[in-house]
């Protein structure tokens, strides 16, 4: 698919034209004389206009997106890929977070678009200590939503029952001191993997919605930024649960294209906070 860009209006100036002007003369009769009186008057040319400026600025601004008005529903005990309902919602979640200087691109985008974001934590990498005071903000204004995924990112179907709630418990008690906030109930297994075990292991800690996805940047490996946009093209819809990830630098050199698509398609980015409430987030 072709990137959607937002394409501004620009006035056309009109160019005067003008017409070739030539004397009339009169007709002379065979074998005739005629006196000579001087040459015919010529005609007076008219000034041309003066060029209209045409001054093609930048695209008219887009304003940052506000925070949505839209009623909650419960958030459902069990696995969830999508939003509910029909609507014009897009919940952007993001992963990981490797790059330090990702996360701080991701928290300077939403500060300047409005744009609301869900980040999945993986309490093991350094780069969210170096982001506290950049998210800090965000977070206090429920901009960007913080959730549980996991402190070391393994396969959780292959650790035992003490495994799972050390990963999970560890993660929990780094969002909530370093923070301030709780990440329940959401928690995204490593690579989607789950069973009945773990999911009954989490929702013993109060993380009871496994956090899934319709739809992916991809980026959780190093991408061109065009097969970014590609993909985003591909999969910003309607009530999709999109993931990304704060891994890689080039998905932050496309955020202009990325907003586009979705204000060209008339969606509202929305955290899981904004469509659910839960007993941690009435």
């Amino acid at each position: 698919m072709g990137d959607l860009t937002r394409r501004a209006a620009l006035a056309v100036g009109a160019s005067a034209a003008l017409a070739a002007l030539s004397a009339c003369a009169t007709p002379v009769a065979v074998g005739e004389t005629t006196t000579s009186t001087g040459p015919a008057p010529q005609p007076t040319m008219p000034d041309a206009p003066p060029p209209i400026a045409v001054e093609a600025g930048p695209p008219p601004a887009v304003p940052p997106q506000g925070a949505p008005s839209i009623a909650k529903v419960p958030a459902p005990s069990g696995t969830i890929d999508r939003l509910p309902g029909e609507g014009s919602l897009l919940a952007w979640t993001i992963d990981d977070g490797t790059d330090a200087a990702v996360i701080a691109a991701y928290a300077a985008f939403a500060a300047a678009t409005g744009i609301r974001l869900t980040m999945f934590v993986t309490g093991t990498y350094f780069a969210w200590d170096e982001n506290v005071g950049t998210l800090a903000p965000l977070i206090a204004s429920g901009q960007v939503q913080l959730a549980n995924h996991t402190w070391s990112h393994p396969d959780l179907t292959t650790l035992d029952d003490a495994g799972i709630a050390d990963e999970l418990q560890r993660t929990h008690d780094f969002i909530g001191e370093s923070f301030g906030v709780d990440a329940r109930p959401y928690f995204r297994p490593p690579f989607g993997f789950h069973d009945e075990r773990v999911d009954a292991v989490a929702a013993g800690l109060g993380y009871t919605v496994p956090t899934l996805w319709y739809g992916s940047l991809s980026d959780s490996a190093e991408l061109p930024p065009e097969k970014i946009v590609e993909l985003a093209n591909q999969w910003f819809l309607p009530q999709h649960i999109i993931i990304g990830h704060l891994n890689w630098k080039p998905v932050t050199t496309v955020f202009d294209q990325l907003r586009s698509i979705i204000v060209d398609r008339g969606l509202t980015t929305v955290t899981l906070n904004d469509v659910f409430s839960s007993q941690y987030h009435p």
